[in-house]
């Protein structure tokens, strides 16, 4: 597929707005803090990805780019000869000059026009770099470089040995003398792809930073696709590698179609060595509010930034140091620190891992630019150690590599090869096309992959003992040679990704070479070619901005529209005898134990981080932050909720905590969830209570998503009664409630029960015998149906004005352990289980 573009045939800006503008992009692209030198890749310590060019497709047009020559030859046609302006020429001859002659008295004076000053930056005068001496005459063929915009992947085929035991294994790795020269490492690739290489590199290595990247930003036509309005340029090369590969990290699907992550189900996903965020922030964005997210780096100035996802919500996005969690280091060569990460994904996973693993690690190699595949051999292992033991078996990783010349990295990419389904070297058009940054793309966890896991952390503790510098020994290889050349199709594949990226390479260096030269070159196709991959990627063509702050009774306003606000300070009916007997039938309810007392129940506004908002009932529609209570939530979240005192271990151990208990939600991450029903609203309610809870923040209170229960099975409340010593009972033991899932054996002095109307007038639930099922019956029309119409849902407010409390206080006693005087004149447990169980049909 070709692309067609309607542009300029030659457009050049003049040299003082080229300037400004390239100030411009150079100040973003700092703070980016993602910036790669074409001549030196990676420069940041364990941040964002420096990336490279492309694949091939279609093409742009060739005269779209543009080196100002025609603007030269008509410059120097008007001065041909040293001419002057007629005015200048009359005003010389009246002072006695004569052509061909010289200024002043006696015509002493230069011929010749004085020429501009050719001096760069704060270059001496007399300094001249071979190779990127400034000259106008250096021009730029279009037609060398391919623009490629219809990007595709290139898999390896299927590997189908068995993953061979960890004795085997071991049996592979090799041990030699230290080596820090890469220029004869061309087994896999041709020799004169490293050479080309090496020798564009050299180009720059005296050339100003200064220079090389007002160059770069020039020459590069994916140049202005940058950040878009996510953090940096990670996040858009992760928006890229995630669209061509038809978004298999954010909507993952099996191979017959079906999606992985299932629709009340979390997709969750690790962010190892990504400070500031880049990555995560896009998925996050993408998955709107679906995905929780974890994440492992250097701390420090690269740090995770989550203060600054202004795209996506960093609330669902939990860092991790591994030993001591928050106040770790995040230094993943560390096996401990792998350990403690392991387990702490582990843990907030059910055991089972997440779906992907991204990884983004770099670090300075200033002046060693040639060798930084070498120095960064245990950054590349201990990013696929990690991803492989906290992926869930059919897990995809996806993590930045450099240059895969060594046998070591081709190694490490066999491995991977040999435990995942499927593998690709891929290039993204947002990696710039000079540097020689790619990204490994493995596809489905293979179940029997643990010997190679097992390998990997062996391999990295001897990788710790001798990576000293009191040693003169390395690994020299993981896998030995001859099993990498002798497996025809990888060989292959490793051979011709080496040399089709080399090349495009080469291609990318010597551009920026030309553009060093000539500062009249300008990449013109570069705003057409951002509008048209935005387009592609599903990414609006909008600007990076702070969010405003919101005032929370306009944003509730906003968020409620045109429905009626009366269910919002309605006050839950008390369940009283009259109100018992009004409930006809029992399948029409749903049943949550309170923890407060009824009016105390708040409804909660989340405009983003700690700009939360708390409304009374009785408030009269104000809000007011909630600063006694530290929560973190995502803008646009308004949820009903109440604070309960939680209790935990026996005697004098025991603590209090003070909880969020959330009781139904009407908008989450934005999303408008009022009409859906009951049920789906509380399932959608925990999924977005597991994302956003921070078992490393303890500084913020807990929210948990109470217990449901069908009217029909309130029994099974009262069998989750206790009588237990609790804190401020004075010494008596206490009724207590025991949460069913509580991960902590916390419990409560319960309140009571809100009994909650799920199904709308005019519609029931009855029971067929005949079917053995129940059926939903409409007692305006008489019209029976075993599927839920849309129009039996009730919304919140519905479910809000047709709501009861079945207060449990003094004189109502639920256990026959209960020391207490039975009130005649309160509902007692009895009267209403007695009620419930006559409603319920014979079966």
């Amino acid at each position: 597929m070709k692309m067609s573009l309607k542009m300029p045939h030659s457009t050049l800006s003049s040299s003082s707005e080229s300037d400004s503008d390239v100030d411009g992009l150079q100040v973003e692209e700092e703070h980016d803090s993602d910036d790669d030198d074409d001549g030196s890749d990676g420069d940041y310590e364990d941040g964002p990805p420096q990336k490279k060019s492309k694949p091939a497709h279609p093409q742009i047009p060739n005269n779209m780019a543009s080196s100002g020559k025609s603007m030269e030859n008509q410059s120097a046609n008007a001065k041909s000869e040293g001419s002057y302006s007629k005015f200048a020429a009359k005003m010389m001859a009246k002072m006695g000059h004569k052509e061909g002659m010289g200024l002043g008295k006696f015509g002493q004076g230069r011929v010749g026009i004085v020429e501009a000053s050719t001096q760069r930056g704060r270059r001496g005068l007399g300094l001249h770099i071979p190779g990127l001496e400034p000259s106008k005459d250096v021009d730029w063929d279009p037609a060398e470089e391919e623009i490629d915009l219809d990007e595709k992947a290139t898999w390896l085929p299927h590997c189908e040995l068995a993953v061979p035991d960890i004795e085997t294994l071991r049996g592979w790795m090799t041990t030699g003398p230290k080596k820090r020269t890469i220029d004869d490492e061309n087994q896999f690739c041709q020799e004169e792809t490293l050479k080309s290489i090496l020798q564009c590199k050299s180009v720059f290595d005296n050339l100003e930073p200064e220079e090389m990247r007002r160059a770069r930003t020039r020459s590069n036509p994916y140049e202005t696709i940058r950040g878009a309005f996510f953090l940096n340029r990670a996040a858009m090369k992760m928006a890229n590698i995630d669209a061509v590969l038809d978004f298999m990290f954010t909507s993952p699907k099996h191979s017959d179609g079906r999606p992985v992550v299932g629709p009340n189900e979390i997709l969750y996903f690790a962010d190892i060595c990504a400070g500031p965020g880049g990555f995560s922030e896009y998925i996050l964005w993408r998955t709107k509010g679906e995905s929780k997210g974890f994440g492992m780096t250097l701390k420090g100035a690269n740090d995770f930034k989550l203060e600054d996802f202004f795209a996506g919500p960093g609330e669902m996005f939990e860092p991790h140091y591994g030993v001591r969690g928050l106040d770790g280091d995040g230094d993943i060569f560390k096996p401990d620190n792998q350990a403690a990460f392991i387990s702490f994904v582990k843990e907030n996973t059910d055991g089972l891992g997440v779906h992907f693993v991204m990884a983004d690690g770099g670090f300075s190699v200033d002046g060693e630019e040639n060798i930084q595949e070498i120095l960064s051999k245990q950054l590349y292992l201990c990013q696929c150690l990690v991803a492989i033991s906290i992926l869930r078996p059919g897990g995809h990783f996806m993590c930045k590599l450099f240059d895969l010349f060594t046998s070591f990295s081709v190694g490490l990419v066999y491995l991977m090869y040999r435990i995942f389904d499927r593998v690709s070297l891929f290039k993204p058009v947002t990696s710039r096309p000079a540097n020689s940054e790619r990204y490994i793309i493995c596809r489905s966890l293979r179940q029997d992959m643990e010997p190679v896991r097992q390998y990997m952390h062996e391999v990295n503790l001897n990788l710790n003992k001798l990576l000293v510098p009191t040693s003169t020994l390395d690994i020299s290889l993981i896998v030995p040679n001859k099993i990498l050349t002798e497996d025809d199709p990888f060989f292959a594949y490793i051979c011709e990704s080496n040399d089709s990226l080399g090349q495009k390479q080469v291609v990318g260096l010597r551009k920026i070479q030309a553009f060093a030269q000539n500062a009249n070159l300008h990449e013109t196709r570069q705003a057409d070619i951002r509008i048209e991959l935005l387009q592609r990627w599903k990414i609006p063509d909008e600007l990076r901005k702070a969010p405003t702050k919101q005032n929370p009774k306009s944003r509730f306003d906003e968020l409620i529209g045109d429905e009626k606000q009366d269910y919002i300070s309605h006050p839950v009916e008390e369940l009283t005898l009259e109100s018992l007997r009004e409930i006809k039938c029992a399948y029409d309810f749903r049943c949550i134990v309170a923890g407060a007392k009824a009016s105390e129940r708040i409804y909660i506004l989340g405009l983003g981080r700690t700009h939360v908002f708390q409304r009374a009932l009785k408030s009269s529609g104000n809000w007011k932050k909630m600063d006694d209570l530290r929560l973190e939530l995502p803008t646009d979240t308004l949820i009903e909720a109440e604070i309960v005192q939680e209790l935990k271990g026996e005697g004098t151990g025991q603590r209090k905590m003070t909880t969020l208990h959330v009781l139904d939600a009407l908008f989450l991450v934005g999303k408008d969830v009022r009409n859906l029903h009951f049920n789906e609203r509380m399932e959608k309610l925990r999924k977005f209570v597991k994302c956003v809870t921070k078992f490393t923040r303890n500084d913020l209170v807990r929210i948990v998503a109470p217990d449901v229960y069908r009217l029909e099975e309130i029994s099974l409340i009262v069998g989750r009664l206790e009588l237990r010593r609790a804190k401020g009972g004075h010494g008596t033991n206490q009724l207590c409630y025991i949460p069913q899932h509580s991960q902590e054996q916390r419990f409560f002095r319960p309140s009571g029960v809100y009994i909650i109307k799920t199904t709308k007038d005019p519609w029931t639930i009855q029971w067929s015998r005949s079917s053995q099922r129940k059926y939903f019956f409409n007692t305006r029309t008489n019209k029976s149906d075993f599927h839920c119409p849309p129009d039996s849902i009730a919304s919140v407010r519905e479910s809000k004005l047709k709501s009861y409390h079945w207060v449990w206080d003094e004189g109502i006693k639920l256990l026959d352990q209960q020391v207490c005087k039975e009130d005649d004149s309160k509902l007692s447990k009895i009267v209403v289980l007695d009620h419930i169980h006559r409603l319920l049909p014979q079966r």
